[in-house]
Formats: C-alpha cells, structure tokens, sequence
C-alpha cells in the first residue's frame, strides 16, 4: 500500500453523536482525509464547537440537515446514525461513495434474524448482500475491493478477535462460551437516558439486556462462520454491564477446552494469528489486559489463564469501545478501502492515566 497527497472527501452522517465525534477526532489528523460534510439534524446549523468545543478552531464545517447534504461531492460517508436510520439514507447515495457503516444495519445477514431483534424489517436487503462485516483483522481481503462494510459492534469486536481463532482452530468449544462483558457509559450512546445519568450509573456496577442483548446474534453468527455451522445453530452465553467511566470495554470469556488442550495452546495460537498485526497484541504470559492500556488507542489486548476448573481457561481482551470498537475500527476499514496504509490516522498511543 502507498500513501498520496490526493485528499479523500469524507462525509459524516450522525456527526453530533459519540462515535461521529470520535471519527472527527480521528480523521483531523489523517493526511489523507479532508472533512467536508457533518450532518446531524437536532444541531443543523451549529458549529462543531457549540457540540464539542474540544474540536473546536480546526476548520470544520458547521453541521447540516441530512436533506441539505450533497453527497455527490463525497467519496466516503462514515454513518454514525442509530440502528434503523441508515438503511434508507444510504440506498439514496451515489454508487461511486463508498460507505463505512457504525451503525448495526448491515452487521446481521439473515433478514429474520435482524427483524427478530431489530423490531422491524431490513429495509435495504438489496445493500446486504454487498456488505463486508469491518472486523479487519479477519475480513481484511475483503474489506479492500467492498463499497459498503458493516463495522462490528463495540462488544463483538473485542469478543472475536479473542475467541474467533481459537474456535476456528477447534481449540475451545463454540458450544460453550460463557461471556461476561462490560462497557463505559458511551456505549450507550449521546441521547439522555435515566439509566446513564450520573446520579444513576456512578459509584455503582449492574448488568443489563441480559440474555437479550442484540449484540449476542451478531456475536454468534460470527462464530458459526468460523465452524461452518448455521448462526441458527449457535448460541453463546452473554451478559453486558455497565461500567461508571466514559470510555473502555473489558471482555472476560470463561471456554471449554477442547480434549487434550491447554491453555497455553490457546497463547499460541492468539500470538501466530495476530503476528505482525499492528492493532492486536497478546500480552507477556500472566500479564492482566486492563481498559487503561488501550484508552484512547485503536489496540486490542489479549491474554489467557488457566481456570482452575479442570479443562477450562479464561480468556481476557481489552479495548477502547469508541475507537477499536467503533470509529478507529472505521478508519482502519475506511484506510483498506482506499488503498492506503492501515495505520494512518490512527497511530496514536494510548492515554494513561
């Protein structure tokens, strides 16, 4: 891959939510990406600053109405709207715009499956059978020629980067993943909720959507790929919480061993797929992937432990649910799209303390 001076034209749907903020913030030091469009209808016709005054006196464009956008003059359109919202929008945009979805519109294959959880028929079913799922690391090929890629969510990103090859080289039992995760407070998203006020969600922890969280699907038809098996035939146990900070996942998934594996098998395997990869890292033996390490960056960190149940292991992977899972994650897809070198734009070290 080389790097230009042509600059990319980029457009951003839903600009005034977390995960488009995170995308400006991204992008601004792209050298290859020039923002010229913000859309978010309930701040059209403010400037960024009166939305984020961190991003303020860097020369964006104040944000408009979906309506008043020109989408003939981009090349790529990041969409940061809720679920439900982009289908129709981005079956309107000129074919030569490429797409980079954050939303979950284009994550679930199976029209059903995305009804059933979804609460309403898929509206762009023609779009579908286009859409690349963005997990990178896995479907980077793929990435690379597709006009419109699904990013993974937050939670499933950090879950199949660490159980994914394990379960495709038939170390673990896919029939048995037991996955305890939990978020910052933004990935619930900008809008006010009762549940996300301060007075709410701080100095306190508590699980929710329990057995009924719309990221289990997307989670399971991931992983019945990696078998060959029918998502229908999948299921994993998966309990999200919700973490009093801003931002940072921590994924803890308790597996099966399969017969005659340990898990030092498991390091093994996690450390020869993720070589050379300049995002995911398997920590030194023993070492903890704790939020702190990946604030701020586009890292995943992974390590594993022996359970002291018999035949069992622990499988650890951290992220930053705004940046690897979600908007980095973006960028990364947005740079193979393009041609350009993965890493652009998203260089940066994490952010400690």
């Amino acid at each position: 891959m080389t790097n230009t001076t042509t600059k990319i034209k980029a457009g951003i749907l839903g600009a005034s939510g977390y995960t488009g903020a995170e995308a400006m913030r991204l992008l601004l030091r792209h050298p290859n990406v020039e923002m010229i469009l913000l859309t978010a209808d309930r701040k059209a016709g403010q400037p960024v600053e009166e939305v984020y005054p961190h991003l303020g006196g860097y020369g964006l464009p104040d944000m408009i109405a979906v309506e008043d956008a020109d989408w003939a003059t981009v090349d790529v359109v990041f969409c940061g709207l809720p679920h439900g919202t982009t289908q129709e929008i981005i079956a309107t945009l000129p074919a030569t715009v490429k797409v980079v979805d954050l939303s979950a519109d284009f994550r679930i294959e199976d029209p059903d499956t995305y009804a059933e959880w979804y609460g309403h028929e898929h509206r762009a079913m023609d779009l579908q059978k286009d859409a690349v799922y963005g997990l990178t690391e896995l479907y980077r090929e793929k990435i690379k020629s597709a006009r419109l890629v699904a990013c993974p969510g937050c939670y499933p990103t950090a879950v199949l980067l660490s159980l994914v090859p394990l379960v495709a080289a038939g170390l673990i039992d896919a029939d048995d993943l037991v996955i305890d995760a939990k978020s910052g407070i933004t990935g619930a998203g900008r809008g006010l909720k009762q549940n996300t006020l301060f007075s709410e969600a701080g100095e306190g922890l508590s699980p929710y959507s329990i057995a009924a969280h719309r990221h289990a699907p997307e989670i399971e038809q991931e992983v019945a790929k990696a078998i060959g098996r029918a998502p229908a035939d999948m299921r994993v146990n998966f309990v999200p919480h919700l973490i009093p900070m801003s931002r940072g996942e921590l994924i803890t998934s308790h597996v099966r061993l399969a017969k005659g594996k340990t898990a030092a098998d498991l390091r093994a395997e996690i450390a020869k797929v993720y070589e050379g990869e300049p995002f995911v890292r398997l920590l030194k033996e023993g070492a903890i992937p704790q939020t702190q390490m990946v604030r701020g960056s586009n890292n995943c960190v992974i390590n594993v432990f022996e359970d002291r149940i018999k035949g069992r292991a622990i499988v650890i992977a951290a992220i930053d649910n705004l940046v690897k899972g979600s908007s980095g994650q973006a960028v990364q897809n947005m740079n193979l799209m393009f041609g350009l070198e993965e890493t652009l734009g998203l260089e940066q070290a994490p952010l400690f303390p």
